[in-house]
């Protein structure tokens, strides 16, 4: 039999921008557990166990275990309070919730999994870490070695860490940190774009409009390999920019510069000279007419 709590009152906190995944905003939350809820009044601690749940609007968390700290109502410092303040149907408010074990966090059209969240209502960020952390919407997935922050009001997602992002169609870049932008609401009565389609049904969109990639960035292609140590892209339109140190490799032909140009729709990938620089290139003979020809500057 399920144990379960519904915080009526608990879970408030200022009103944020609409985003996937979203914990921050205003609300009741509905916790349940298979092995129970205890609550910790002197701790002012709520802690449910076993296939635990919450649910705060179109937000669940799912994991082996769920701590939720609380606070009264306006941020005070926990302190001994008059009943209605230490009862968390009574004008409490969590500050920090706490996921820990085989963690799923997920909306109608957005995931996110992990071993461990911690998501800090105040800042409106959830950090994950563990194995096989992945961030899934309908054109994306985002996945890292180290952690997944999502900044909710920033629109923003950052995994450190061996990152790698992949569209639908196989598109992928690969960085040390890639930092995911998301593309915001459009108003009331202004079209999505077609991106955005597949989640016009939540009312809370979340494609990724520019991805910023930091260290040892590689970009693959059905063709070329490009490497460089930064770059940016955006999947929209399936460009994007690599700068310092830049490498493309087909086969065995390879060029040198300090900026190239991918377009990943079209698998071609060209070469930029910055002013007063040569491209370098290395061109085998029997694979000559696959080279890359140098473009935007002195030869």
């Amino acid at each position: 039999m399920r144990a379960a709590l519904l915080a009526a009152g608990l879970f408030w906190a200022a009103p944020c921008l609409a985003q996937s995944l979203d914990l921050s905003q205003g609300g009741p939350v509905e916790v349940t557990a298979v092995d129970g809820i205890e609550w910790r009044q002197q701790e002012q601690v709520i802690i449910a166990r076993g296939e635990a749940r919450a649910v705060r609007g179109g937000v669940t968390v799912e994991a082996d275990r769920l701590i939720a700290r609380y606070r009264p109502r306006g941020g005070q410092a926990a302190q001994p309070a008059p009943a209605a303040a230490e009862n968390p149907a009574g004008g409490g408010e969590i500050w920090r919730l706490e996921a820990e074990g085989n963690v799923v966090i997920f909306t109608a059209t957005d995931r996110a999994e992990g071993d461990r969240a911690v998501y800090d209502m105040d800042q409106a960020v959830m950090v994950m870490t563990g194995r096989a952390l992945r961030l899934i919407n309908p054109d994306n997935t985002l996945t890292a070695r180290d952690s997944v922050e999502y900044w909710s009001q920033r629109r923003m997602a950052v995994a450190r860490g061996n990152a790698v992002v992949v569209t639908n169609d196989g598109r992928r870049v690969r960085a040390d940190t890639l930092v995911a932008h998301f593309a915001e609401a459009p108003a009331a009565g202004q079209p999505r774009p077609q991106a955005a389609s597949a989640q016009a049904a939540s009312g809370q969109p979340s494609s990724i409009e520019r991805v910023e990639a930091f260290g040892n960035v590689e970009i693959r292609t059905e063709q070329e390999v490009v490497r460089g140590d930064r770059g940016v892209y955006n999947p929209n339109t399936g460009m994007a920019r690599l700068l310092g140190q830049v490498r493309i490799t087909r086969g065995d032909n390879t060029l040198t510069g300090q900026e190239a140009i991918v377009n990943m729709q079209s698998g071609v990938a060209r070469l930029v000279s910055a002013p007063g620089q040569r491209v370098q290139g290395l061109v085998v003979p029997q694979q000559g007419e696959q080279a890359l020809p140098p473009q935007g500057g002195p030869r």
